[in-house]
């Protein structure tokens, strides 16, 4: 039997700031709907706490890609809320738009005292997870999606997706290089292969085999009881006390494979994920497409990951299938 889950800094207080403020949604209203949620999130991080962590990768006059994500979501923030909301209307499902607010200025604060080491990109990507943990005690099925992630179906991703088989994610394994291909240039710590080699490290230090998989966390379906089974906050200063001794090089792997060892939350997903046996099923390059290198997005594609962050690509493709976004 697995615990119940417990917040990594105690009780929050029950209030979200909506978009525009148009209303301020307290949990309890949700508490005994048997319904199903998609959520998004959105934190404009401020300039001074963006970490350039491609520096090591930059040419000259190049632009770092946190400064070009934020950027490109700031120009397409009112589009990247209305299309997920069409979705979810489409669908017949409940959206939510969580921006910052009380619970994430606490969240933040705590994290700020308890782990200054820890950047703010990496604190979002935690509270997200936070807030799917939060949800889920209040909806029978979650869908969370990045903020770049753009639907592009009228398909209902509850009825293809079973989610009382498991977790939904993306995995990246085939993104992964060999030990033996890398180098202090070919991935930063955000990359596949940092993350990897990173999971397979924390796994060897908890004494369990360190074959693992490269979580996407940019989209997830999820019920309470696989979330409760992941036990992601469980034991979590323990395990990003973990990620730091690691970082520091205390480890068997290669100083060119620790240097990209980070405290991403992607990389403690994978390890919980084999730590605790949680059934996962994998999502598909339809309904998890990384768009990313190649400018091209399939017929086929259900969701849209911008990983580049070319909404003017996908946009164009968002209204040759007949969606309409109107104008900002």
């Amino acid at each position: 039997m697995f615990k119940k889950q417990k917040h990594p800094w105690g009780k929050l207080s029950p209030t979200f700031k909506q978009h525009n403020d148009r209303e301020v949604y307290n949990p309890s209203e949700a508490k005994d709907q048997k319904n199903r949620l998609i959520f998004s999130l959105y934190i404009d991080i401020r300039t001074k706490e963006l970490d350039v962590f491609d520096a090591h990768l930059l040419k000259d006059g190049q632009v770092p890609t946190n400064i070009n994500t934020q950027n490109a979501l700031r120009a397409n923030y009112e589009r990247l809320i209305k299309v997920k909301q069409d979705y979810a209307d489409k669908i017949g499902v409940e959206f939510r738009m969580v921006e910052d607010s009380i619970n994430y200025k606490h969240f933040y604060d705590r994290f700020r005292k308890d782990h200054p080491e820890i950047t703010t990109y990496n604190i979002v990507n935690f509270y997200k997870l936070d807030l799917l943990y939060t949800f889920s005690q209040m909806y029978d099925e979650v869908l969370y999606l990045d903020f770049d992630v753009v639907p592009m179906t009228n398909e209902n991703f509850f009825k293809v997706w079973d989610l009382e088989k498991g977790i939904t994610v993306l995995n990246n394994d085939d993104n992964v290089l060999p030990i033996g291909r890398v180098t202090e240039t070919t991935q930063t710590i955000r990359s596949p292969t940092a993350k990897f080699y990173n999971a397979g490290a924390m796994l060897f230090e908890k004494g369990l085999p360190t074959e693992n998989n490269v979580i996407n966390t940019g989209i997830i379906g999820a019920r309470k009881e696989h979330l409760e089974q992941l036990a992601y906050f469980d034991n979590f200063k323990d395990d990003l006390a973990l990620m730091t001794k690691l970082k520091e090089g205390d480890t068997v792997f290669p100083s060119k494979i620790v240097k990209s060892f980070g405290y991403d939350n992607e990389t403690l997903f994978g390890v919980k994920l084999k730590e605790h046996n949680v059934p996962v099923q994998w999502l598909d390059a339809d309904w998890h497409y990384f768009f990313d290198k190649y400018l091209f997005i399939p017929k086929t594609t259900k969701f849209c990951h911008a990983i580049n962050k070319r909404f003017d690509i996908c946009w164009r493709n968002y209204e040759k299938r007949g969606y309409h976004i109107a104008n900002d």
